[in-house]
């Protein structure tokens, strides 16, 4: 059975020859393919390997993983296969990440919003609201 390994941290621009030439060094039967952007043409940092052998597919997470290559560290571990009721690749909200056999770590995940805080005043006024405090801090009668 074929191994699928998750390969991550790759270079934008880089020569898939001279990572091919880096897994020959480990063993043979390793299939690589980068993912690129569909809009650029450019590698969008991670790409997949396939290798038919499991001592091999152990052999590569151990020798590459946080490995220099073109300038970055290489990220190297066993790929999770989506799955085929995911909804498009997304991983459903009901989803336990703590499934056997899974080896990645469990961590925090912190979920950014580029929504505007509810208490923060619009940008768009904040110069206009600045002067109104100013005018009313220097009224003389109370409000």
């Amino acid at each position: 059975m074929s191994v699928r390994l998750y390969i991550g941290n790759l270079p934008q621009t880089f020569e898939s020859k001279e990572l091919e030439a880096l897994f020959a060094t480990i063993g043979e039967g390793i299939r690589f393919k980068a993912v690129f952007d569909r809009e650029t043409g450019g590698c969008r940092g991670f790409g997949f390997a396939n290798v038919n052998d499991e001592k091999i597919a152990e052999a590569v997470i151990e020798q590459l993983n946080g490995r220099e290559f073109n300038g970055n560290n290489l990220r190297v571990e066993r790929s999770e296969r989506r799955d085929s009721n995911s909804g498009g690749g997304r991983r459903s909200g009901g989803h336990n990440s703590n499934s056997k056999g899974s080896n990645r770590k469990e961590s925090k995940k912190v979920v950014h919003s580029d929504a505007p805080n509810s208490e923060a005043p619009d940008p768009r006024w904040a110069g206009e609201l600045s002067k109104l405090k100013d005018l009313l801090a220097n009224q003389k009668t109370p409000v």
